[in-house]
C-alpha cells in the first residue's frame, strides 16, 4: 500500500546575513535529513521545542515550500508531478492560527466554498451556486457549526469557532491527508477539547491521515499513532506513541517528558529537566547536535554524528548510547 504522504531524506537550507557588518553569505539547515511515510487512518505526531523545524517541514509536506534536497511523496509520486489543484485536493494544511489564515474579507462560506469550487472544476464536475452553498453548509454541520453561519465573517466567531472553519476547508474538497501545524495551541482547554475531538471522529468516519505538530506532549500522546521527536532539524527517536510514552530511548525525548506536567506521581521527578537553549542552527555544534545539553554525553558524542538506529520493532533513534 502506497503511503498518502512520504518525505524520502527532505532537507531545506535557507540562506541568510551573519549580521550586518559581516556580507560573508551563510545557509542555515532548517530541515536536515528527514524521512517518514503517513498512511490512511494514522496520525503521526511530531514534537519537539519552537524552532526545530517542525512548521518548515510542514510547509514542505504541502508545497508551499519546496525542499533543498530529497524528495516529498503524494500517493507515491512525486509532489511535482502533480498540478497544485490536484495536490490540493490530496493534501492540506490546518494552520496554528485560525484568524491569520482566514481571509477577513470574505465570509466563511465564501472561504469554504473556494477550495471545493476549484476541485469540482478540476475534476470536470463544475458546481452551480446553489449547489457549492449546500455543501459548505453541510460541511459547515459536520464541524459543529450552524447553517446560518454561511454568511458571517471571521470576526463574528470565538478562536474555537474559527479553526473549525479553517478545519471545515480544509477537508471540504476530501484530502487524503492533513498536515496540522499546532492547530490548538491558541485556544483554551475547553475548546482544544472540542477540536481535537473533532479532529478524531473526522478521521474514524472519513480515514484521514494527520501529520499533526505539536510542541504539548499531552495533546500528542491524545491524538498520535507513531510520534516522531524533532532536534534542531533532525528526527531523533521515532516510535509507536505507547512504546515512546513508556520507553523513550531518546535523551531529549526523556528531557521533553520530565517538563510536561503530570498528574501522575509515578511520573514526577523522572528524568532531568534540559538547561540551556537549543544550538543556533547557523553554528551547530560537532558530532551529535544534543551533546551540548545532555546529561549522558560521552566522548564519542562530542566528535560522530550518531546514525538512526533500530531499538526495537517501529522504534528507532538517533543516538550512540540509547537509554
Amino acid at each position: 500500500m502506497d503511503a498518502l504522504l512520504e518525505l524520502k531524506r527532505v532537507s531545506r537550507e535557507f540562506a541568510v546575513r551573519r549580521g550586518l557588518f559581516d556580507p560573508r553569505p551563510a545557509s542555515v539547515k532548517a530541515v536536515n535529513d528527514v524521512s517518514f511515510q503517513l498512511f490512511s487512518g494514522e496520525t503521526l505526531g511530531l514534537v519537539g521545542e519552537s524552532g526545530c523545524g517542525k512548521s518548515t517541514l510542514a510547509r514542505m509536506a504541502v508545497g508551499l515550500l519546496p525542499p533543498s534536497d530529497g524528495e516529498v511523496l503524494l500517493s507515491g509520486r512525486p509532489l511535482t508531478a502533480w498540478t497544485p489543484l490536484e495536490r490540493a485536493a490530496r493534501v492540506q494544511m490546518v494552520f496554528q492560527d485560525p484568524f491569520s489564515s482566514l481571509d477577513p474579507r470574505q465570509t466563511v462560506g465564501a472561504s469554504v466554498a473556494e477550495p471545493l469550487r476549484l476541485a469540482a472544476a478540476a475534476a470536470g464536475h463544475p458546481l452551480s451556486r446553489s449547489e457549492c452553498r449546500e455543501r459548505v453548509k453541510d460541511i459547515l454541520v459536520h464541524v459543529g457549526l450552524q447553517p446560518e453561519h454561511v454568511d458571517r465573517y471571521p470576526h463574528e466567531f470565538s478562536g474555537g469557532q474559527r479553526q473549525r472553519v479553517a478545519v471545515a476547508r480544509a477537508i471540504v474538497a476530501g484530502p487524503g491527508a492533513l498536515v496540522c501545524d499546532e492547530p490548538v495551541s491558541a485556544l483554551d482547554a475547553s475548546v482544544q477539547a472540542q477540536v481535537l475531538n473533532l479532529l478524531k471522529d473526522m478521521q474514524e468516519n472519513m480515514g484521514l491521515g494527520y501529520l499533526f505538530i505539536s510542541h504539548d506532549l499531552g495533546v500528542i500522546g491524545f491524538m498520535s499513532d507513531r510520534v516522531a521527536v524533532m532536534y534542531l532539524g533532525r528526527l531523533v527517536e521515532t516510535a509507536p506513541c505507547d512504546e515512546l510514552f513508556s520507553h523513550a530511548a531518546h535523551p531529549y525525548t526523556e528531557a521533553l517528558m520530565a517538563a510536561a506536567p503530570s498528574r501522575d506521581p509515578s511520573r514526577r521527578g523522572r528524568g532531568q529537566i534540559l538547561s540551556g537553549e537549543m544550538p543556533s542552527p547557523l553554528t551547530p555544534p560537532a558530532g551529535c547536535a544534543f551533546h551540548p545539553r545532555c546529561p549522558h554525553a560521552r566522548p564519542l558524542c562530542r566528535e560522530q554524528e550518531p546514525p538512526l538506529i533500530s531499538v526495537n520493532q517501529g522504534h528507532a533513534v538517533r543516538c550512540h548510547y540509547p537509554l
